[in-house]
């Protein structure tokens, strides 16, 4: 028999019990399609964390310290930043929460202190007004700057809030600024935020510890060199005191997020895959039954000369069709259902097509693993045996 006839008579079979041949199929649709939804989801995670970093800059450096009381960073050493070559700006931060207040409107919020710099470290743009200025730090003017959530949250049109007056623990400040809408990155908010001189806000915070440097780059190229002085900077300041501080970029931190995004999506693959085996041995079952009912016709069939490499050819060939088919609706069911989540929320989808061909492939080759044992039991049957089974 060649094997085109094999093929039909495997597609006539699974024609002749068409809803056992789908209820067989539904384990490799479900687990195809299972796979390649979350895949996509997982890389469109993995998309939108790496999207984020970047949107922060990518000549961005991060001294963070973890005990104030061990590494104190004063004016002194911020200058010394400064100085360093390959660094062009530096904004020191120290932070708190406030409560602020316009007549009837309050809310508690992120205070954020910083110099003129921070606007251009950050690569902040405002909406309205202006930012601070070195002068409004020397002074401790209170000036602040709002983010775009803060000022729909205290005045009812920020258009209006630019040279208005709002109370922070009870102290009026003036706004001279609206920042310009950033989003969410890393999972909290950019826009619910106030602005204020790093010495103004050391008084309104109580905290007079810097707790967060960044630092700008000259450009993309001398990002490591610049990265390695400004840690032989902290290592002559703080020897010994290592493990108080770090010092990071946007590469080290987008690797993290990557590896751990990676790990994530691979998991969700392998838990979606166990599905496909499941639907593997959903089809040996069927196709076990499937031997024992057709036992007497294999034994005409090798009574009248068909040998056992035909029969094991048969019905490994409809196994094959049994994955392959159901590997097909799972791709479209799949694809589809992703494209469904990306419209119906705010995740981000992205499809990866050799993520799809693998699951179709996979979906094919457990059709042949699983399928070989019944193939395999059909071609050994008796002839004799076979033609007296009722």
């Amino acid at each position: 028999m060649s094997l085109s006839e094999s093929m039909k008579m495997a597609i006539r079979s699974i024609k002749t019990n068409k809803v056992r041949a789908f209820l067989t199929m539904l384990g490799i649709i479900i687990g195809v399609a299972s796979v390649i939804v979350l895949v996509s989801i997982g890389q469109g995670s993995s998309q939108s964390v790496q999207e984020e970093i970047n949107s922060l800059g990518t000549n961005l450096l991060t001294v963070s310290v973890s005990d104030t009381d061990s590494v104190e960073l004063t004016d002194d050493t911020i200058e010394q930043f400064k100085d360093l070559s390959g660094i062009s700006e530096v904004a020191p931060v120290v932070t708190g929460r406030v409560y602020a207040k316009n007549g009837e409107n309050s809310t508690q919020v992120s205070m954020t202190g910083t110099t003129s710099s921070y606007i251009s470290v950050r690569d902040l743009e405002l909406s309205q007004g202006r930012f601070l200025t070195d002068m409004e730090t020397e002074l401790r003017s209170k000036v602040v700057v709002l983010g775009s959530d803060t000022a729909d949250t205290l005045f009812e049109n920020q258009k209006k809030a630019v040279d208005q007056n709002v109370l922070i623990g009870g102290v009026s400040y003036r706004v001279i600024g609206v920042l310009k809408s950033v989003g969410t990155s890393m999972g909290s908010s950019g826009d619910d935020v106030i602005i204020a001189p790093i010495t103004t806000a050391k008084r309104a915070t109580s905290s007079t510890t810097i707790g967060t440097v960044y630092l700008k780059a000259e450009n993309e190229n001398i990002v490591e060199r610049a990265m390695y002085q400004v840690q032989g900077t902290m290592t002559t300041l703080f020897p010994g005191q290592s493990d108080n501080y770090s010092v990071s970029n946007q590469e080290d931190l987008m690797d993290t997020m990557s590896s751990v995004s990676d790990t994530f999506t691979l998991m969700l693959g392998g838990i979606a895959s166990i599905s496909l085996l499941v639907g593997g041995i959903g089809i040996m079952n069927i196709m076990l039954v499937s031997v024992s009912e057709r036992t007497k016709e294999i034994g005409i069939r090798k009574a009248i000369g068909a040998n056992r490499k035909s029969i094991l050819l048969q019905f490994l060939i409809e196994a094959v069709v049994l994955s392959c088919l159901g590997g097909l609706l799972g791709v479209g069911i799949g694809l589809g259902i992703a494209k469904l989540v990306s419209v119906v929320s705010s995740l981000t989808i992205s499809y990866s097509w050799s993520v799809t061909i693998m699951a179709f492939l996979f979906s094919i080759f457990i059709g042949v693993v699983f399928g070989v044992f019944p193939a395999n039991k059909a071609s050994k049957l008796n002839p004799i045996q076979a033609l007296r089974h009722e």
